[in-house]
């Protein structure tokens, strides 16, 4: 009887244990649930409950104060008529993604439109429960506003930028060039005065350097091709030593009395494949901006040595491992402090004034360097001096010998008949070219623009050379002409003259056999050889 008296007392308390445990229970329950009503009421955050259909079954009051639509709008309707009509097909994917992989997504962005007509952009964390997609949104407009608004200010600020760098380049350009005319233009009237007084003697000097000025005018529009397009290099065989010792007059001539220039040249220098009329180009750029950077005088070292990088130095080198040929122009200038340092291969970027420099020459170098399969390292300390290294790789065979410059009077002479038709926009061109042509013995004929070089071409005169500029007036470029009297004469010979980077003349693809270009401007006697050596082509 005992026992079971206990046992009685023993469920009772059991029971009164689990009830308190249930009402416990069930007041956390209550309690939790209270918390999700007030945060559902309270969250700033748009919550949604929806059917994977895009039917509302629930919206938070967030929803009406970001949007303006109170829950009596929008329990029912479809949630994609709100959606931005360039969002849609998005929104659509993602709501199917989250149906069939049963998946969340984060940072979902669409634009929701507000009830009064505006949209909104709103970034989702949406996700699958049971057959509803429950997800919770953040007004994400002001943000997206900052980002446009800042990608505007950057816009403006590279435009800002660009038009900087053209106002630099203009300016220097107008400098190099009013230097350079100054020279042509003033031997030109020296060369006038002295032929009225019959006085010869310095004639051949003045020709001399109007034809020096008028190179280096043209090498410049060169660099600015080179620029504008990926330069056409012409790499052989280059022997390093010989070409700095034959530049070391021009060097001094052009750094001046005030620099002192020295040669440290390494015995059996490696040679290297470039194209030699850039390195040529590269080492007076840097020795000038050595004796622009000492204005009280100092002094120049050019120095040339072979490098072995191996695979530890590399990295630090920017090159791969291998056998290099290094050149060094070092000066006792005012040096570079780094953030200056860092910049000095930009374009148009210079720490001369305006108009005293394009700020296109290191940047230049660089490309020329990179495209030779090489590298360019600067070393610099303010008030102490900089020197400027390029590495190009070795090249195992031998250099190839200077060729002696061709001259006119050594062209091969016309044969019987050999009829050449000459096509440019510009007379005082066309009629040079046609003078020098009929002093080597061919017929000329004569066309100013591509529609008259198509009549000559499509008429029974005989042609057997195509001299044509590639811009031409009249909606009919140069090369135009030459493909359509191509279709006619398949044999015809095509020299193309152009002031345009070759790339603008032969596009992606190589010329044709029997094409080529000669760039403006050109000496009379690298056309009279191309010429020849074209017609003589089978």
């Amino acid at each position: 009887m005992a026992t079971n008296t206990r046992s009685a007392v023993q469920r009772y308390k059991a029971e009164q244990e689990l009830n308190t445990l249930a009402a416990s229970l069930e007041l956390q329950v209550q309690e939790r649930t209270l918390d999700r009503n007030r945060l559902w009421q309270l969250s700033s955050d748009l919550m949604l409950v929806a059917s994977f259909d895009g039917t509302i079954t629930a919206i938070n009051p967030a929803w009406t104060e970001v949007l303006g639509w109170a829950e009596e709008d929008l329990l029912g309707a479809n949630l994609f008529e709100l959606i931005h009509p360039e969002d849609l097909q998005h929104t659509e994917q993602g709501a199917q993604t989250i149906a069939a992989q049963k998946q969340h997504l984060n940072r979902f962005e669409n634009r929701y439109r507000t009830k009064s007509g505006n949209y909104r952009w709103i970034s989702w964390t949406a996700g699958p429960s049971d057959d509803f997609i429950i997800a919770v949104g953040r007004d994400a407009t002001s943000e997206k506003e900052q980002v446009a608004a800042l990608a505007k200010a950057e816009e403006a600020l590279r435009q800002s930028q660009k038009m900087e760098a053209v106002g630099q380049l203009t300016g220097g350009l107008a400098h190099d060039f009013n230097n350079l005319l100054a020279g042509i233009s003033g031997s030109l009237e020296l060369l006038q005065r002295r032929l009225a007084q019959g006085r010869l003697n310095d004639v051949e000097r003045y020709v001399g350097t109007a034809q020096s000025a008028a190179r280096r005018a043209a090498a410049l529009t060169h660099r600015l091709l080179a620029f504008s397009r990926q330069q056409t290099l012409d790499p052989k065989p280059t022997d390093a030593a010989r070409l700095i010792v034959e530049m070391e007059e021009l060097i001094r001539r052009t750094v001046g009395p005030q620099v002192e220039l020295q040669l440290n040249l390494m015995p059996d220098l490696w040679n290297a494949r470039v194209d030699a009329s850039q390195l040529e180009n590269s080492l007076l750029n840097l020795c000038i901006n050595a004796r622009d950077a000492m204005p009280d005088g100092g002094r120049i070292v050019i120095q040339a040595s072979n490098k072995v990088i191996d695979n530890r130095m590399a990295a630090s080198f920017d090159l791969p491992a291998g056998e290099y040929l290094c050149l060094c122009v070092s000066d006792t200038g005012l040096g570079m402090p780094p953030k200056v340092i860092a910049r000095i291969f930009d374009p148009f970027f210079t720490t001369k004034p305006i108009g005293k420099g394009t700020g296109l020459g290191l940047s230049m170098i660089y490309g020329f360097a990179k495209q030779s399969g090489g590298q360019v390292r600067v070393h610099s300390t303010v008030n102490v001096g900089t020197a400027m290294y390029i590495y190009l790789p070795r090249h195992e065979g031998e250099a190839l010998q200077p060729l002696e410059a061709a001259r006119l009077s050594q062209a091969e002479i016309a044969g019987v008949g050999d009829t050449v038709l000459v096509v440019d926009d510009e007379p005082s061109i066309r009629t040079m070219v046609a003078e020098v042509l009929e002093e080597l013995g061919y017929i000329t004929l004569e066309a100013a623009d591509g529609a008259g070089a198509l009549t000559i071409l499509e008429s029974t005169a005989r042609i057997d050379l195509l001299i044509t500029d590639v811009g031409l007036p009249g909606g009919i470029n140069g090369r135009q002409v030459a493909d359509r009297a191509r279709r006619a004469r398949q044999d015809l010979k095509v020299l193309f003259i152009t002031g345009y980077a070759e790339q603008a003349v032969i596009g992606d693809v190589q010329l044709e056999d029997g094409m080529q270009v000669l760039t403006k401007p050109f000496a009379m006697e690298t056309m009279a050889e191309r010429i020849k050596l074209l017609l003589a082509a089978p």
